[in-house]
């Protein structure tokens, strides 16, 4: 699966929109998805889960850094993602479907906080990125 030229416009679009406010919606995004899937909270017995801790910030903010750095190297995502992957292969050991369960929860607050920018087009561009997104981060699992 690739994305076509007009997807790759409107995730590029889309993302100046998301970049000035990286930390809320990644904070956001982590809430929702340990709110929705309790069970991912296992993977961070060391962090304060509270609304609006220091830790989901600074962890949403990684999360929404590393999604903006695949934005950018949206031609060669799986060289782009290859470390990204290796860490959570080998040293975290996630289970690959926390990455889904990530990328539903993104979307949801991506059409919550931008709801008259996030059409059904741009849904369907962000949900196939999003999709190829956690393909490459599960490679080094196969």
């Amino acid at each position: 699966m690739s994305l076509m030229k007009n997807e790759r416009a409107i995730i590029m679009s889309m993302w100046e929109k998301m970049a000035p406010q990286a930390e809320p919606i990644g904070t956001e995004t982590l809430e929702r998805l340990f709110c929705s899937y309790p069970q991912t909270k296992t993977y961070f017995p060391h962090f304060d889960l509270h609304h609006g801790s220091q830790q989901l910030r600074a962890h949403g903010s990684k999360i929404l850094s590393a999604v903006g750095d695949a934005v950018k190297n949206i031609d060669n995502l799986s060289s782009a993602l290859t470390k990204l992957s290796e860490l959570h292969a080998y040293i975290l050991r996630v289970d690959p479907v926390n990455f889904k369960l990530l990328s539903h929860c993104l979307l949801v607050t991506l059409a919550a906080r931008f709801p008259a920018d996030f059409t059904p087009e741009v849904h369907e561009a962000w949900d196939k990125f999003m999709s190829i997104l956690s393909s490459i981060l599960t490679e080094k699992y196969r």
